[in-house]
């Protein structure tokens, strides 16, 4: 198993990317802290992995607050002894983020509390976690979006994946000489709630998928596969990096006939 004995704090967990990813690092070996605003769904990941014979527990957290995410790391100190995967996963793309006319402030700050001060005490709490463990494995997702321009407006969210892709580079710099490394996942398109209530008509998807090579959406499963690369001693030698995971959207032009 690429994860035995390892410990993953997974935000997000209880749907989409984090419960895909929760499950498999759990079938890898890892005891997982499943983390999530959302009681009933996060309690839902848990007792699937622990009926499957892992283990896992759940701690509810906003991850804007200072004091959840410092519950959530002692958390997973206090149940499991230490800490050696921190998935910083838990996002939110708003209905009412446009362009820089229509957002909201409201919307601007709520996108950036989550996505990216989400992110920012993910880490003031977990690094020293993880120096304590030894070092250890950061992966913070961010997305396509913060390398590619979005046609359909999403400003706020935009900025916060790009605000994550920084963020990551410097961690990364930072704290490479502790065994810590900090990647940035960066999903395309998914068939995901997250995505497909946006898209919620056959034309809309169409007018999406006409930019991807591949010519489908991702699914959540296969992000928790990139992941798990990250998260395992595998990428040992991968740090700092913008992982795209896009079939092929941020390198193509023109997408052929």
């Amino acid at each position: 198993m690429r994860l035995k004995d390892k410990v993953a704090l997974i935000t997000g967990a209880g749907s989409g990317i984090g419960w895909q990813t929760a499950q498999l690092f759990a079938r890898e070996g890892a005891s997982i802290v499943a983390v999530d605003i959302n009681d009933k769904a996060g309690v839902a990941c848990v007792v699937e992995i622990n009926s499957s014979g892992g283990s896992a527990v759940y701690v509810r957290a906003d991850v804007s607050r200072a004091v959840d995410c410092y519950n959530m790391i002692a958390a997973a100190e206090a149940n499991f002894g230490k800490l050696d995967i921190l998935f910083n996963n838990a996002g939110i793309s708003h209905a009412d983020d446009d362009d820089a006319i229509n957002t909201s402030e409201a919307v601007w700050d709520l996108t950036m509390a989550v996505n990216v001060k989400g992110v920012f005490l993910g880490c003031k709490y977990g690094v020293p976690a993880l120096q304590r463990a030894g070092g250890g494995s950061i992966i913070n997702t961010a997305s396509f979006v913060a390398v590619l321009g979005a046609a359909t407006p999403q400003l706020a969210y935009t900025a916060s994946k790009g605000a994550v892709l920084a963020m990551s580079r410097e961690l990364a710099v930072i704290h490479a000489g502790e065994n810590i490394r900090v990647n940035a996942l960066c999903p395309g398109p998914l068939r995901t709630e997250l995505l497909m209530k946006y898209l919620d008509t056959e034309e809309k998807k169409q007018r999406r998928l006409v930019h991807i090579p591949m010519g489908r959406f991702g699914e959540a499963e296969e992000i928790a596969k990139a992941a798990l690369y990250l998260a395992s001693d595998e990428s040992s030698f991968v740090t700092g990096s913008t992982f795209l995971v896009d079939g092929g959207i941020t390198a193509a032009y023109v997408t052929p006939e």
